[in-house]
């Protein structure tokens, strides 16, 4: 249930801060009428979440292609809202505090639709695939709790941060948020074409993979500094701010002090809970990196040509390493009982990354060479870093892998 919550939360948090960064600086250049746009795009990602996984969960589509895509289009409008920002921020300097013309284009009002939404979007389709795995045991119940909780937590962090972050000078506000947003930028576009060449949609090799594979995984750095920069924006703020006069009369001193306590209460949730979402995510990927050692492999031994596993024996989610030997190469493969509850069969290996081989950690099955993590209902298709499929017999009760299908693999698994 943590681990679900941190990770849902880690995704969810940048979505909404990224959101909340675009209603508050159109709040401060006074485009209240550009905030509708950006309420439909958050509706329709919900109702295109929803559509999209039901898409991909009934036909062969594959989720990682869909996202690179996305990851790539979305990239796409964080650069233009860094246009959109820098065009306004040239134009206000001077005249801060004062109203705003229309500064956007005509097209402002769909470019930050379409920014909005796919941002929502790439997070949406992820999520609701997931809930909509469960079933009705305990152990997915409280994944299904915690995933739901970060969401929740995400939704309301977003909300924290529009409200603590509206009276802040425009200026330092304009600088810190572009740098943000330029990270979330940065980050799009690597991952976006990590996920096409996993696929084998764009070319790649073993290298490349093991270089760029690290940076697009490593969601800590990105995370930390991403919500570093909101919350040291706004605690500068809070150490920075003089207080303001008191009215002469009573009643609206007493709404003065108020005004000002509730300010500085936003404020200061805004930076507590930020230290907080770095603190469990830095402790959730210390622990995911404990889990990344590769299993002992179990050595088996053939009869009659084949070899036979129980199915009881595999039937737990979890990934299950076996081990051969042929002509002196010792082989390996594993077996998965995927979300759909069929058993694959595969190789320790990939087409990309070699026999480095695969593990489990607490977001499925990960690739050890470049930590690209392997939707679980594909293993056991061809393609990109999936491993590479092990042709086996299931039966009722056990599956059957015979000795010739194995050596086949063995080239992988030689110096």
């Amino acid at each position: 249930m943590l681990q679900a919550f941190i990770i849902t939360l880690r995704e969810g948090v940048e979505a909404a801060l990224i959101v909340g960064i675009t209603l508050a600086y159109l709040a401060k250049i006074d485009r209240p009428e550009l905030r509708k746009p950006v309420f439909a795009a958050l509706g329709a990602a919900f109702v295109g979440s929803i559509g999209i996984a039901v898409l991909l969960s009934r036909t062969q589509w594959n989720q990682d292609i869909f996202e690179g895509w996305i990851m790539l289009a979305a990239a796409f409008f964080v650069v233009t809202m860094i246009i959109f920002m820098m065009k306004t921020g040239r134009t206000l300097k001077g005249q801060i505090e004062g109203k705003v013309g229309a500064l956007a284009g005509r097209n402002a009002g769909l470019g930050l639709f379409l920014f909005v939404f796919l941002m929502v979007l790439r997070e949406g389709v992820e999520t609701v695939l997931i809930l909509g795995a469960v079933s009705l045991n305990s152990t997915e119940l409280l994944s299904f709790l915690g995933t739901l909780m970060g969401v929740i937590v995400a939704i309301v962090f977003g909300v924290i941060f529009v409200k603590g972050s509206v009276r802040i000078n425009l200026q330092k506000f304009f600088r810190v948020t572009t740098v943000i947003l330029f990270f979330v930028a940065a980050q799009l576009i690597i991952s976006g074409l990590h996920e096409l060449s996993e696929n084998g949609v764009l070319p790649s090799s073993r290298e490349e993979m093991a270089l760029i594979g690290p940076i697009v995984r490593n969601d800590l750095f990105f995370f930390v500094t991403i919500v570093a920069l909101a919350a040291l924006m706004v605690l500068f703020e809070v150490k920075r701010r003089q207080p303001a006069p008191l009215p002469a009369s009573a009643a609206e001193r007493r709404k003065a002090l108020w005004s000002a306590r509730r300010e500085r209460m936003w404020m200061i949730s805004v930076y507590a809970t930020s230290f907080l979402f770095i603190v469990m995510v830095t402790a959730e990927f210390i622990y995911a990196k404990s889990v990344s050692a590769l299993s002992p492999a179990t050595t088996v031994s053939f009869v009659n040509g084949q070899v036979s596993i129980p199915l009881a024996q595999v039937a737990d989610g979890d990934l299950h390493r076996f081990e051969a030997k042929e002509s002196g190469t010792a082989i390996r493969f594993w077996l998965y009982k995927k979300p759909d509850g069929k058993v694959a069969t595969v190789f320790d290996a990939c087409q990309i990354c070699g026999p480095v081989g695969f593990y489990k950690g607490p977001n499925g099955v990960v690739c050890k060479n470049c930590a690209a993590p392997i939707n679980g209902q594909s293993v056991g298709m061809t393609g990109g870093c999936n491993p590479v499929p092990l042709q086996a017999q299931q039966t009722s009760d056990e599956v059957i892998i015979r000795e010739t299908d194995i050596a086949a693999g063995a080239r992988m698994f030689q110096p």
